[in-house]
């Protein structure tokens, strides 16, 4: 759906140069959304500078979302996230020595151009130049995106693209708190939600997956199978997309509080550090293998299909049914359009700790438990369940259906919720 923003470039100007340059580049050459996205997001910077984007006119112009509800629709904000963690992916790496870099700061739809001090004067003359009104970025024809979902590829993101998006944007701090697109101050449901559980001193751990696996990236990785892959060589350093999405969506939350937290591996957490401190798990137990030696899950149970066409698939068994509710919750077939996810509040190792689990039968669907709790609109439905509380516990095990459209969760709903009973 065509709209502002769409024109054709001067090669005068740079800016227009560099969004050219990235939408080229194999960062985001393979995802038409994002081209798009960027391209749009420029053209306002470039045309209309110092305006301000409306989530709105971007799920209309960009997406074609007519009508649009921000409240039950996150298309706009968890593509701006993944377009943001694309930008920091690529400077950080191959766009380290570009002239001009284009930046999405947190806490607004505006892009930003920057430029290396050694570029400044070229980027001076270049605007001296160019039009009064600066020429927009041309609308090409955006070349196809391959869009096939593999739970194996969504997993395997390196653990050092969960530092770049999680340590870069704990840096930035100050600038995440204070800023619009994060969530403001006036968010009663997230500060009531978290105030509960951050009552005392200490940072709250936030455990991600890395499961292990055997294999190399270049010729195929898969699970490690522990009785046919015994003595090979383990690979534990990979992680999802939704994980790390995740640390992202909890960063920006915990600022928002004032508060921090720590960010580890599941492979490096101890059983002292699950004793000490509370924890915020990302991952289910599939993948996050730590998490099958702490008290868990009581009512729910991620398993893995043991036969069938979908062997080996993540399945999420209600073990406590109640009338009307099913056994099995079984995410839809590849492309992913549904999954499950599991928020539950849970008991620490230490009876003084808390365990917060945020989990998905798949990555995407682990992204979605974790916004769910980020976001003041779907927050405010898990309050209205915790206000049945029974006296002296706190603790709880609930079921998302989640809806997704090209490998990004749009949408969720609680459709189980379980108070946790005394363990007999």
């Amino acid at each position: 759906m065509p709209g502002r923003g769409v024109g054709t470039a001067s090669v005068l100007d740079p800016r227009a140069v560099e969004v050219e340059r990235l939408i080229d580049h194999s960062a985001l050459r393979g995802s038409e959304s994002l081209c798009r996205l960027l391209r749009y997001l420029a053209n306002r910077a470039i045309q209309e500078p110092g305006a301000t984007i409306r989530e709105h006119e971007i799920a209309a112009e960009v997406f074609g979302r007519v009508p649009f509800d921000p409240r039950l629709d996150s298309t706009v904000r968890v593509n701006v996230t993944r377009l943001r963690a694309k930008l920091i992916e690529y400077y950080g790496g191959a766009g380290a020595e570009d002239p001009v870099v284009v930046d999405l700061p947190k806490g607004s739809y505006a892009v930003v151009f920057q430029k290396h001090a050694a570029e400044e004067p070229a980027l001076q003359a270049a605007s001296a130049e160019a039009p009064t009104t600066p020429a927009p970025v041309p609308r090409q024809a955006i070349r196809p995106g391959v869009n096939r979902l593999l739970l194996g590829i969504a997993i395997a993101m390196t653990f050092t693209a969960v530092m770049l998006a999680g340590g870069l944007l704990l840096e930035r701090r100050g600038a995440i708190g204070n800023s619009a697109g994060g969530p403001p101050a006036d968010n009663p449901s997230l500060r009531r939600f978290w105030g509960t559980l951050l009552n005392r001193t200490g940072e709250p751990w936030v455990v991600f997956s890395n499961a292990n696996f055997v294999g190399r990236p270049a010729t195929g990785m898969r699970y490690m199978v522990p009785e046919r892959d015994e003595g090979r060589e383990v690979l534990d350093f990979y992680t999802g997309i939704g994980e790390v999405l995740g640390v992202h969506a909890l960063d920006r939350t915990f600022a928002m509080l004032n508060r921090s937290v720590r960010v580890k591996r599941g492979a490096l957490l101890s059983l002292d550090d699950a004793k000490n401190n509370d924890l915020v798990y990302v991952g289910s137990p599939l993948e996050n293998l730590t998490l099958r030696d702490m008290p868990g899950l009581q009512d729910l149970e991620f398993q893995l299909m043991a036969s069938g066409p979908r062997r080996g698939e993540g399945i999420l068994v209600n073990r406590a049914p109640r009338p009307g509710e099913p056994k099995v919750y079984l995410t839809s077939a590849l492309p992913l359009t549904q999954d499950y996810a599991v928020v539950a509040l849970v008991p620490g190792l230490n009876p003084a700790r808390w365990t917060l689990i945020l989990a998905g039968t798949s990555t995407i669907g682990t992204e979605a438990a974790v916004e769910f709790v980020c976001g003041e609109d779907t927050v405010s439905e898990l309050l209205k369940k915790l206000a049945g509380a029974p006296p002296g516990n706190r603790f709880f095990e609930a079921v998302l259906e989640v809806q997704i459209k090209s490998g990004v969760p749009v949408g969720s709903k609680i459709v189980l919720f379980h108070w946790r009973h005394p363990a007999s």
